[in-house]
């Protein structure tokens, strides 16, 4: 069959070329202030959720693509991946059946949730890191000080600081969060297709 992983291809295709914007940013030195000390480990740990998210997405996506092209091909594994649909007696009515296709739905969309939960997370995650650089950003006002010009120049260097963490990590959870959206939506589409296969094998049985 031609085309046979063409759901990993386009899962590989859009991350080579968001990692190569990444590196682009990068060497164009718009990616600094993340490697400053807070903000680094903040957004350390958001860049860690992402990586798990998306090796999560890559595993479920190659088990969904390897699962279409079985069922492509037929035989013994296809009917060994639509067994659950075809668990029932072959005599059932169009309502049973109806039911069946909705459980399949069902169980096939709470098997790619994770995904989602995880680009979501992300979001929750840049968010802490924006209350964090604030909480850091006011740590250093001293409204009594503010009349001394030496203090004043240690406030404005705290609360720049604490903007550029805040700024960064919300920046970064939401960038991150479209990227593995995206990732989602291939799987999801996958996932559509597997149970289109599924149920036209089901019953052709």
């Amino acid at each position: 069959m031609a085309h046979r992983y063409l759901l990993v291809m386009r899962f590989a295709l859009i991350n080579i070329v968001a990692f190569a914007l990444v590196g682009a940013a990068w060497f164009q030195g718009w990616l600094d202030g993340m490697f400053e000390p807070v903000t680094a480990t903040l957004s350390g740990v958001v860049f860690a959720v992402f990586v798990y998210g998306l090796l999560i997405c890559a595993l479920k996506i190659w088990q969904t693509s390897r699962a279409i092209n079985d069922m492509k091909a037929g035989g013994k594994t296809a009917m060994a991946q639509a067994a659950r649909y075809m668990a029932a007696p072959r005599s059932k009515d169009a309502e049973s059946r109806a039911i069946q296709i909705n459980m399949l739905r069902l169980k096939s969309s709470h098997r790619i949730q994770i995904v989602r939960h995880i680009a979501n997370l992300l979001v929750f995650l840049g968010l802490i890191g924006t209350v964090i650089g604030f909480i850091i950003a006011l740590s250093g006002v001293e409204p009594e000080a503010v009349s001394n010009p030496e203090h004043v120049a240690t406030m404005v260097a705290t609360l720049i600081k604490g903007m550029s963490v805040a700024l960064y990590t919300t920046l970064l959870g939401a960038v991150l969060n479209v990227w593995l959206n995206v990732n989602h939506r291939i799987l999801s589409t996958g996932t559509v297709t597997l149970i289109s296969q599924i149920v036209q094998f089901g019953e052709k049985r």
